[in-house]
């Protein structure tokens, strides 16, 4: 505990002797009365010239000095929130708070909605497995930061070191940290969890199609590893078992720190085909294998609800839902639905970037409230630090403090001037308040028949050119009032020249002037 506590804090930053050193204590290790290693803050080893010449001496004034640092420190744990975030895959905007027709029920979403808030303009930063979780982590887009697309097995690049994580920041605070899921920002040992603020990690690297299995591909990829730790521990796991074996680990994670203050990031693999599910949950739905999984998803969040309100936690925790896009629409009847937004998954139509989002906190967050202003995964990491005490990054973030959309009035004004929507290093859309303005982009969509039985159907390329939508009247972004609106357009288009600048935009073909590397796999001779 003391480890934990120490570990991050201004102890552990300002420290630069220690009684093991012998140069401050004068005292050999082996005779030091204190349980732990003691390290002097700068302010004592000045003080420390005037004290008496005796071992003893010294050690009692540090050993006094730690345990008034170690009171205070227990009484800060003892405040602090616990965290949870559940961050389902290619979940879409309808397929949670669904009605009777749906196929399937979701009790345990819906009693977050109902004991919590429900945000109904809730995005992501791009609408794909990796950049998604990039800007969840790190409160940055994408491409500020280097990281595109979905990587897989033969990538070789990942999150860079120097990138601060959620989990990163939260360690500061004496948080323990953990990852139960799909982790997806390099397969590599130097980018897994365990070097980027993560206590405890079991899961994929990558998402679950990227395996010999897969329907189109599978000629491409190797054996799908399953990690704990840093360690390989199966190939080709039993996929009916990860929405079963996340939860289980996620549970005992909670019992374990109870008593401190801990982060639990849940990315689930699913709804991400191929689909599986446990027998606990197969042939129980009227929707098929897609409703068995959303049930079992479902059940997910009931067990740590549960578990938390078992420990008597549930005042002391946040739980966050959401998902890192919207469906994948090819797949057909393994793909959920985002009605009645436009088109899915890899676009920035809405239908891609508007995902589902809960939260819940009793006691802090109003029971049954709905909040309907624009936010994005960017704002969680600032958002989440304000709210524990921890400093923003050094280095630029894109994300805003939204932490009175999150636990104050769901009507107050959102953070943001402007959202930024790209696809890759192109940026195809901005948000502002009700507006949404897409530049003349091609984009993925369906013009046939989707697939089934987990087989894809066919994309096509469509185009739009300069378009506006107001969101609040026409949420399926079907009818363009650029002409009605120039003011409008004007506006937004100067916003959009601003991140032009500095995130840039390969369809003008423009380098942005703040975009950092993305950390490379290191290469030895």
């Amino acid at each position: 505990m003391a480890d934990r506590l120490f570990r991050g804090s201004f102890l552990s930053k300002t420290l630069s002797a220690s009684c093991e050193q012998g140069q401050a204590s004068m005292m050999p290790a082996s005779r030091c009365p204190l349980p732990f290693t003691c390290q002097i803050p700068v302010h004592l080893r000045n003080f420390r010239l005037s004290l008496p010449q005796s071992p003893l001496a010294v050690c009692f004034v540090v050993g006094a000095t730690l345990l008034l640092s170690l009171q205070s420190a227990v009484a800060t744990a003892q405040t602090l929130p616990n965290i949870v975030i559940i961050f389902a895959d290619d979940l879409a905007y309808a397929d949670v708070n669904v009605s009777a027709e749906a196929g399937y029920q979701t009790p345990n979403l819906d009693r977050m909605a109902k004991e919590g808030r429900r945000f109904t303009d809730f995005y992501v930063a791009q609408a794909v497995c990796s950049a998604s979780r990039m800007a969840l982590l790190t409160g940055c887009y994408p491409n500020r930061v280097g990281l595109q697309g979905a990587l897989g097995p033969n990538n070789k690049h990942g999150i860079h070191a120097d990138e601060v994580t959620l989990a990163e920041g939260l360690q500061q605070k004496g948080y323990a940290t953990a990852i139960y899921g799909k982790w997806h920002l390099g397969h590599h040992p130097q980018f897994l969890p365990l070097n980027h603020g993560f206590d405890d990690y079991f899961g994929l690297p990558y998402s679950n199609d990227m395996w010999p299995h897969h329907p189109t591909g599978g000629a491409n990829y190797p054996p799908l590893p399953l990690i704990e730790g840093q360690k390989v521990i199966e190939l080709n796991p039993d996929q009916t078992q990860l929405t079963t074996w996340y939860t289980e680990r996620a549970v005992r994670f909670i019992e374990s720190h109870r008593d401190q203050p801990f982060f639990l990031y849940l990315p689930h693999s699913m709804p991400h085909v191929p689909l599986f599910v446990s027998n606990k949950f197969a042939g129980q739905s009227q929707r098929g294998l897609f409703g068995d999984v959303i049930s079992e998803i479902d059940w997910s969040v009931g067990q740590v609800l549960e578990t938390l309100k078992r420990l008597g936690l549930d005042e002391k925790t946040l739980v966050i839902f959401t998902s890192d896009n919207g469906p994948w629409l090819s797949y057909g009847d393994h793909a959920g639905s985002a009605a009645p937004l436009r088109e899915g998954k890899g676009t920035a139509w809405d239908g891609g970037v508007r995902v589902p989002c809960l939260a819940r906190w009793p006691g802090k967050i109003s029971p049954g409230s709905v909040c309907r202003q624009p936010w994005m995964t960017i704002d969680i990491l600032p958002t989440l630090f304000q709210l524990v005490g921890v400093a923003q990054p050094r280095h630029k973030i894109d994300g805003k403090n939204a932490l009175s959309l999150l636990l104050g009035d769901p009507e107050s004004p959102t953070p943001h001037e402007a959202l930024f929507f790209y696809w890759g290093n192109e940026l195809h859309a901005v948000r502002s308040g009700r507006w949404k303005l897409h530049f003349p982009h091609a984009y993925r969509t369906l013009t046939g028949a989707p697939g089934t039985n987990g087989q894809p159907g066919p994309y096509h390329q469509g185009r739009t050119e300069l378009a506006l939508y107001d969101l609040e009247e026409d949420p399926s972004e079907s009818h363009n009032v650029v002409a009605a609106h120039p003011d409008v357009v004007r506006l937004m288009t100067a916003s959009a020249e601003k991140a032009r600048q500095d995130l840039g935009d390969s369809l003008q073909k423009r380098i942005g002037r703040g975009v950092r590397e993305p950390g490379r796999l290191a290469v030895h001779p």
